[in-house]
């Protein structure tokens, strides 16, 4: 019976991943994929009560139930600008699941007469140093992503010399484990080195490269789910896990482009730091607009392009940006929104915050097209975005952000920035965007600046 649940709910996770390939259909696969990790866990608790009976029912409905609640209450109270700190915290707990299960397992080997080849053992070893360092590594992601100060001082000096003596001494202490004395103390080394390194695989990493950070560990909580699926030989993990991990294998390599950063950067913890900031002085006067003007420019236009940041997703404003679009449209503006693929904190965020506030897809354009439209723009809107739309990632070699695929939203007619202040973004930068001549500053939380926006444009 458990065969055939695992089978359909096989077909559902692959269907719904299928499914999310297109902003279209993905809240429809996002569902079939739910439904297939129902089936699994219905088909999880079956297993056990073939082979032992009810009793163990206790020790799964108990926790199982306490997990559901909690988990069904972060996901209804979670805002969308604390969505990347949720998923980092959703991630870390399935690596600690399979810390848990790893070490178990190696438990019963040494101790309790288990499975003791040299290939599962192993198995179980790599899965539970992958899964530490999800788990570690996801939580100090978490607290970056949430603004911990603590967070940005864990980073040490010659922090790349330290992340590989500690993979070779985690290398040094599993040897020791396999081929010398299998003594179980080593595997209690084994663990804390691996949660150890987790901490400082991230710890060097800025707050401007979170989305590059969570896109990685998510693929290797999906390794550490398959390798999980081989030492238990349940076929839906290791599926789940396969999948789970190739696709963020792949975002991260998409991400790693956007960024301008290569793999072998991220697995040695290489990304700048965003501690300290770098702001150029004398780059001139910034010029600011007032509502009536911007109201008037934007509503004359034929075509304008929204650039949406963080600072959107913070305002709460994706709303007003929808209904200052349909005003707009009313008076035959062309209104379309360029998306970069690292805007915001996690891969895809700003594509979830406009499909919040029903947005349609087909009005979301990717950086390669945008960077062609931006020349026949009349007004680029940036809407709390900062460091990728910064000219320095293309005009200064000595910035950190050289070298990035930014919009390249100054070659549009004219741009207007909507900002709190002329503080750096994450990365730490000051953005000379600001200073252009084409370019000017709206001041003001970008909630309250759209809702005058809106309020003016209405009496036009």
């Amino acid at each position: 019976m458990d065969k055939l649940i695992f089978l359909f709910a096989a077909f559902f996770l692959v269907w719904g991943l299928r499914l999310q390939s297109s902003p279209e259909s993905a809240a429809r696969g996002n569902k079939y994929a739910a439904l297939g990790m129902f089936l699994s866990i219905f088909g999880a608790i079956i297993m056990p009560f073939e082979n032992s009976g009810f009793n163990n029912y206790l020790w799964i409905f108990l926790p199982l139930t306490a997990s559901s609640i909690i988990g069904y209450g972060i996901a209804k109270k979670i805002k969308m600008t604390s969505m990347p700190q949720m998923v980092s915290i959703f991630n870390g707990l399935g690596g600690l699941s399979a810390v848990l299960l790893s070490f178990i397992e190696l438990y019963k080997t040494s101790f309790l007469g288990g499975e003791s080849s040299l290939a599962y053992q192993m198995t179980l070893v790599l899965s539970l140093f992958i899964g530490s360092i999800a788990f570690t590594g996801s939580m100090l992601a978490f607290a970056k992503l949430d603004g911990y100060k603590w967070s940005e001082k864990l980073t040490l000096p010659y922090q790349h010399i330290i992340n590989i003596v500690l993979l070779v001494a985690i290398l040094y202490f599993s040897y020791q484990y396999f081929e010398v004395n299998n003594d179980f103390n080593l595997i209690y080394l084994v663990l804390g080195i691996s949660l150890l390194y987790g901490i400082f695989f991230v710890a060097p990493i800025g707050g401007a490269d979170m989305p590059v950070v969570i896109s990685l560990l998510n693929s290797f909580t999906g390794l550490t789910a398959a390798l999980t699926g081989i030492i238990f030989d349940n076929k839906v993990m290791l599926l789940g896990g396969i999948l789970v991990g190739a696709a963020g294998t792949i975002l991260t390599i998409l991400m790693c482009k956007a960024m301008n950063r290569s793999l072998l950067n991220v697995i040695v913890g290489g990304f700048s730091s965003s501690g300290k900031q770098t702001v150029k002085e004398d780059q001139g006067d910034v010029k600011e607009i007032n509502d009536s003007d911007f109201a008037v420019q934007l509503f004359y236009s034929s075509k304008v392009i929204i650039i949406p940041g963080y600072g959107l997703a913070v305002a709460q404003a994706q709303k007003l940006c929808k209904e200052i679009q349909e005003i707009l449209e009313t008076n035959d503006v062309e209104v379309k929104y360029a998306i970069h693929p690292v805007a915001g904190r996690m891969p895809g965020h700003m594509n979830v915050l406009l499909a919040e506030a029903d947005v349609d897809y087909s009005k979301l354009i990717e950086l390669e097209q945008a960077n062609e439209e931006f020349k026949s723009t009349d007004v680029a809107v940036i809407v709390g975005a900062n460091d990728v739309v910064n000219p320095d990632a293309i005009d200064d070699s000595s910035s950190p952000l050289f070298g990035m695929p930014i919009l390249k939203v100054w070659e549009s007619k004219s741009t207007v920035v909507l900002k709190r202040s002329m503080s750096a973004g994450y990365a730490g930068v000051q953005n000379p965007l600001f200073f252009r001549d084409n370019n000017k500053m709206y001041f003001g939380d970008a909630k309250d600046s759209l809702q005058r926006l809106s309020t003016e444009l209405k009496t036009l």
